[in-house]
């Protein structure tokens, strides 16, 4: 279902506000909503340049989040670990002491660009060619001392993708990624009808056309061409996740702060390929895009079951970040996400039955409730949740949120089978305050 005209018009407004202060020679945006495309919208300042949703822009480093999907898959699989040394994969190449994740993170340390020509705007070359260039000597940081963004990251990522899979990572990108979502209007080169990408000289207003070479072996940190409504199903994906492509859970994971900066601590940080910004619901994940003439943002809200899609063929003027966030935002305000509604429990896992009600953890209450999939854990006074917790088959508990994320609940029993109090990494919950039953930490107080 659309959104309403009212809406429309609200969202054309805000589009067009950023068309006319960034000076874009054109600009289309696109809203999802519980997977489908409820608005699209297009300014163009061009004679004779129509814009629409089904033409194409380059996406830039959006292209990241592809290769990054493919990576996951890899790991999935049991194909690799994260924690694998590039060099398992890359033997002999420089910078191979940094694992996947770091390249994924953007925590390696090395440096944002290849030596060489800046290769956003010259053709690319090959991968060997790529290789003899890199140098390890003199990182501009340790692996791991901070997020520092590198392009040359993903063209390594992209090449792991394409040894591992026997093809090229992006012949692994359409039959994996691109062909289950339905992304037909997604190519490794522009195909009609797409957009020219234009620099706009700062003083005069006037315009230049920008190449839009093949990358080469760069290609995985910027290449591909896309549009609106293809955007719009791989948003939706990134909200839901997909039998086919990658499932929720391990979006989830992606979308987990890996690393960042002080400054990005205000603002946001980086996942395993997603960047990660304010907005929404909370958090929302994806990718900002730029290369010479163009400029791109896709962003999801998984909690909200949205997305923001933006392209623009300028070099600079759109906030690539900051416009989908405005678009997310004036959407919930005049049409807010309906919660799903509430659904009466069926089948309570026993395991889960006899752990619900209220525990202590010393003096304090907490309340064990069950909503389907997780155990809830909650302080009833302050209202607010502590914990989640995932029941296992062999009866222990695994943390999915809170201080014990990560960590398993125990089930400590008496001999009569009866539960004596819950443990997590030493934490122990009892059901009357200091069980003189229980192993207290500490000691009993008198």
């Amino acid at each position: 279902m659309t959104v309403t005209e009212l809406t429309a018009r609200r969202l054309d407004v805000i589009l067009a506000r950023e068309q006319a202060d960034g000076r874009l020679p054109s600009v289309v945006g696109g809203l999802v909503r519980d997977g489908e495309l409820v608005w699209t919208g297009a300014v163009s300042g061009l004679d004779g340049f129509e814009t629409g949703p089904d033409v194409q822009y380059r996406i830039g480093s959006i292209t990241k989040t592809l290769v990054a999907v493919c990576v996951l898959q890899l790991r999935d699989e049991g194909l690799l670990s994260l924690n694998d040394r590039l060099d398992a994969h890359l033997p002999g190449l420089a910078y191979g002491d940094r694992t996947v994740r770091d390249l994924l993170a953007h925590a390696t340390g090395m440096h944002a660009e290849p030596a060489g020509s800046w290769w956003e705007r010259t053709p690319g070359g090959t991968f060997d060619e790529l290789a003899a260039t890199l140098d390890d000597t003199a990182p501009a940081f340790d692996a791991g001392a901070t997020f520092h963004y590198t392009n040359t990251a993903y063209a390594l990522l992209g090449e792991v993708v394409a040894r591992l899979r026997g093809k090229s990572w992006f012949d692994v990108v359409g039959e994996r990624v691109l062909a289950p979502l339905g992304m037909t209007r997604t190519s490794y080169l522009p195909e009609p009808p797409h957009a020219t990408g234009w620099s706009v000289h700062h003083y005069a207003g006037t315009l230049t056309p920008e190449p839009a070479h093949d990358a080469g072996a760069m290609a995985p940190a910027g290449q591909v061409w896309s549009t609106v409504t293809d955007l719009g199903r791989y948003v939706a994906f990134l909200a839901a996740g997909h039998d086919d492509v990658l499932p929720r859970s391990t979006l989830e994971e992606m979308a987990t702060p890996q690393s960042g900066t002080r400054a990005a601590a205000l603002a946001g940080a980086h996942g395993l390929g997603f960047q990660l910004a304010r907005g929404g619901s909370g958090m929302l994940h994806g990718h900002t895009g730029s290369m010479p003439g163009f400029l791109a943002g896709c962003f999801a809200d998984p909690v909200r079951r949205t997305g923001a899609v933006v392209v623009a063929n300028a070099t600079v003027g759109m906030r690539c970040e900051g416009l989908p966030v405005d678009l997310l935002a004036e959407l919930e305000e005049w049409e807010g996400t309906l919660p799903r509604p509430w659904r009466p429990s069926r089948d309570v896992p026993a395991a889960v039955s006899e752990i619900l009600g209220v525990w202590h953890w010393g003096n304090t209450a907490l309340s064990f409730a069950w909503d389907g999939r997780e155990v809830v854990v909650s302080n009833p006074v302050r209202r607010a949740e502590a914990h989640r917790f995932v029941p296992h088959d062999d009866g222990t508990f695994l943390g999915t949120r809170g201080y014990h994320h990560g960590e398993h609940l125990h089930v400590v029993r008496n001999d009569d089978r009866s539960i004596n109090h819950l443990v997590c990494e030493t934490f122990v919950y009892t059901r009357v305050p200091y069980d003189p039953t229980a192993p207290i930490p500490g000691g009993h107080p008198e």
